[in-house]
């Protein structure tokens, strides 16, 4: 029987390739946009899941590291290898194996089309903040396969 972390990386590729080859309009951005946009509704409800019995968190830095160790645990079976924060609202959350990208290649042009594949992930970390009363908005680097970047910016209020 196939493990869950596999059927987790089929179901993304497919969810993926289903927005590229969606009929009708297929511009990058738009694809980048739905993904995201699915992403978000997804952490939105699966944060609320796993924090309906915990206590309210403290703030802002309670609030990512729930995300880094627990969500991320409870979504890709780790933590994130690394959190980074300027302490003025910008965090940076690094995977260095992540699992979304492993079976890419480390070539230019999967490079490029990695941002296509970490829309969802994006979706889903701003879905889950947004939920926890963190606006913000998520964007994600790649500089070499596996190893991306999460940053995260929180305006200031």
């Amino acid at each position: 029987m196939a493990d869950v972390e596999s059927l987790f990386e089929f179901v993304h590729m497919e969810i993926v390739a289903y927005f590229l080859n969606k009929p009708g309009k297929n511009i990058d951005n738009d694809v980048v946009q739905n993904l995201e946009q699915l992403g978000f509704s997804v952490g939105q409800r699966l944060v609320e899941r796993f924090t309906k019995d915990s206590p309210r968190f403290k703030d802002e830095l309670e609030i990512m590291k729930y995300i880094c160790k627990d969500f991320w645990t409870a979504v890709y079976k780790k933590q994130i290898d690394n959190l980074r924060t300027n302490h003025q609202g910008t965090y940076v959350l690094q995977d260095n194996n992540f699992q979304l990208l492993m079976q890419m290649s480390d070539g230019k042009q999967y490079t490029e089309d990695a941002p296509k594949f970490l829309a969802f992930p994006c979706g889903l970390i701003r879905g889950a903040l947004s939920n926890l009363g963190l606006v913000c908005s998520v964007s994600a680097d790649v500089f070499s396969m596996p190893k991306c970047k999460f940053q995260i910016v929180i305006p200031s209020s």
